[in-house]
């Protein structure tokens, strides 16, 4: 029985990458992971992970499975599963997701809208917020 090829990907690996100092614009689709550390201007459309990076800044809208902010968007965010902005990341714009991490020295400048997940899963949207001297443990 032959076993499976080392060049199969798996789920979650990053399948594309636009690199510091590139520079795209258009229409951006794709199914798993991709990660931009250039910048992109246009629209992003997927099922799968956007990833940006420190150094990448995108402008436009951007409909994603999951979205992982260390970089810099203006424009609109719609993430069906959660959106996690780490820092230095900057986010100009509306973002709509039923999950949202915001963590300690983030920009955040728009609105959210929460908002269930599909149907199958009756979990609340959630919000979570880094850095608020505040918090109470428990």
């Amino acid at each position: 029985m032959l076993g499976k090829s080392s060049g199969e990907k798996k789920g979650g690996d990053v399948i594309g990458f636009i690199g510091e100092g590139m520079t795209l614009e258009g229409k951006l689709t794709f199914n798993d992971t991709v990660k931009i550390d250039g910048a992109f201007n246009g629209e992003i459309d997927s099922k799968g992970t956007l990833i940006v990076g420190e150094t990448g800044y995108v402008k436009g809208q951007i409909k994603v499975g999951s979205a992982i902010v260390t970089g810099e968007i203006k424009g609109t965010l719609e993430a069906t599963t959660r959106v996690e902005i780490k820092a230095p990341g900057k986010m100009f714009g509306d973002i709509t997701t039923p999950n949202l991490i915001i963590g300690e020295g983030v920009i955040f400048e728009g609105n959210c809208i929460m908002v269930k997940r599909d149907h199958a899963q009756e979990e609340l949207p959630s919000v979570v917020v880094y850095g608020n001297k505040e918090e109470k443990a428990g």
